[in-house]
């Protein structure tokens, strides 16, 4: 398919709610180049990433025979800039996830407001910094901003738990703690290419979530956690998660549920809190902008040697063949790390 900036572009998208395994369900397109509005991007982008977030919208979503086009993790080239843009210039290298209520950046060009982009760490290549948005926005915020912790304080000590390890939120939230407080981490990982994974991104202990959490959580940390990042079955987990955690501890879940009991969490006093990255664009607030910082400051501590990609797989050019493959794989629940797709 043909591209021009200031024409139609090569993208992919889904018109109906199919079955991964249906040809049908993601498709080639054509679309037309979009336009930045004040504050947006249009980036020419490079490489992206799948995350568990885009086959949840295409199997829950009708567009009604409408191309709608997924993709929530970018790295690429800013091409153009609104008249009210302030933080990038044509020719910025970025990288970023975007917002949830715009088309995604499955296309060659792609419109995203400033202030949820930052620049690409200048150290990895735009598939490597593909992997990366999401995941860390996820991850700081859950950290940082709902489980409150401190993320200049090698000091601190307590003990974190981390479920599912290897995954993409996971391997980045071990990775974080390690990195910027004093906390030993445990994480979750069932599988032997998984365990060596998570131990890999920094993790001092690896539990098997398959097994009785509470009865290994006591061996391993005899006195208790004290903070939860619970990326998997936080609805089975939660009475485990009560028993383990010390008093006045904290729970943060990403994970999605029609209903949860948290009742188990109150004789303790132990706090739960949601973490969704898409809340600042969905909700915009003057606040919208720390996704902006969190990202710069990610892409210092990469080019720093601190954090590494989590970029697993690549799996190609961004196509309809590849990215339902790349769906296929994320619903069978065994990736490790991140899936990524280069070029067009």
């Amino acid at each position: 398919m043909t591209e021009t900036q200031n024409g139609t572009m090569p993208a992919v998208a889904f018109r109906r709610s199919l079955p991964i395994d249906d040809p049908e369900s993601l498709l080639d397109v054509e679309l037309p180049v979009p336009q930045p509005g004040p504050r947006d991007l249009l980036v020419r982008v490079e490489a992206v990433a799948v995350n568990p977030v885009d086959y949840k919208v295409r199997r829950n979503s009708d567009p009604g025979g409408e191309p709608k086009v997924l993709g929530w993790d970018a790295a690429g080239t800013v091409v153009a800039v609104g008249d009210e843009v302030e933080l990038f210039e044509a020719g910025d290298e970025v990288y970023y996830a975007g917002a949830l209520n715009r088309p995604g950046a499955n296309s060659r060009f792609h419109v995203v407001d400033e202030r949820l982009v930052g620049r690409k760490p200048a150290t990895l290549s735009f598939t490597e910094a593909a992997a990366l948005p999401l995941t860390s926005l996820t991850a700081w915020e859950g950290l940082f901003e709902r489980l409150g912790l401190r993320g200049d304080a090698l000091g601190q000590t307590g003990t974190l738990l981390v479920t599912a390890a290897a995954g993409g939120v996971g391997s980045i939230a071990v990775q974080l703690a390690r990195a910027l407080t004093g906390l030993t981490v445990i994480g979750t990982a069932s599988r032997p290419e998984t365990v060596e994974f998570a131990r890999r991104m920094g993790a001092h202990h690896i539990v098997d979530h398959r097994g009785p959490l509470a009865k290994q959580l006591a061996e391993v940390a005899p006195g208790g956690v004290d903070y939860v990042f619970s990326t998997i079955g936080t609805d089975r987990n939660l009475t485990a998660y009560a028993e383990a955690l010390t008093p006045f501890g904290a729970v943060v879940a990403i994970d999605d549920h029609d209903s949860l009991d948290i009742g188990v969490l109150k004789p303790k006093s132990i706090s739960f809190h949601w973490e969704l990255m898409f809340t600042h664009s969905l909700f915009p607030t003057p606040r919208q902008v720390d996704q902006h910082r969190i990202l710069d400051r990610v892409a210092r501590l990469v080019d720093a040697g601190v954090l590494t990609t989590t970029a697993g797989r690549d799996l190609g050019p961004v196509n309809a063949a590849n990215l339902r493959e790349a769906h296929r794989i994320l619903e069978s629940g065994t990736a490790i790390g991140k899936l990524t797709l280069t070029g067009f």
